[in-house]
């Protein structure tokens, strides 16, 4: 939206028109160094056969595994930010109970098991 070549506004007042700063105009980000690319390659290829494991885990398997000597933040900042990789598994809360499910009473508390036959079960799942 800003143009460096404008005939009667300059960049100062472009930037006070759109209200940004003239600091963002000129910061150009850095790319991610020959380390970090051999990392996120690496990651990539181990999350493919990996796919329940998170940055922790994927840490582990760096260091451990392929002996490389990495922040485990800095993993956690590949992982998630960079290549948006996320440990696939089941959400918080999957054992809570419905609260509007009716609890039956367990029959069997106070009876005494002593002969073949005297309980059954079954399961209809």
């Amino acid at each position: 939206m800003i143009s460096k070549d404008h005939s009667n506004l300059s960049i100062v007042k472009q930037s006070r028109l759109l209200q940004l700063h003239r600091s963002g105009l000129y910061y150009r980000p850095k790319d991610e160094s020959e380390l970090n690319l051999e990392l996120m390659r690496l990651m990539d290829e181990h999350y493919a056969d990996h796919y329940f494991k998170g940055a922790k885990r994927m840490h582990t398997w760096l260091t451990m595994d392929k002996c490389y000597k990495v922040n485990q933040k800095g993993i956690g900042r590949l992982y998630y930010r960079v290549m948006g990789l996320n440990a696939i598994m089941p959400g918080k809360h999957t054992s809570r109970r419905n609260k509007a499910q009716k609890i039956y009473p367990y029959l069997l508390r106070n009876l005494k098991v002593d002969r073949p036959d005297q309980v059954w079960a079954t399961d209809i799942t």
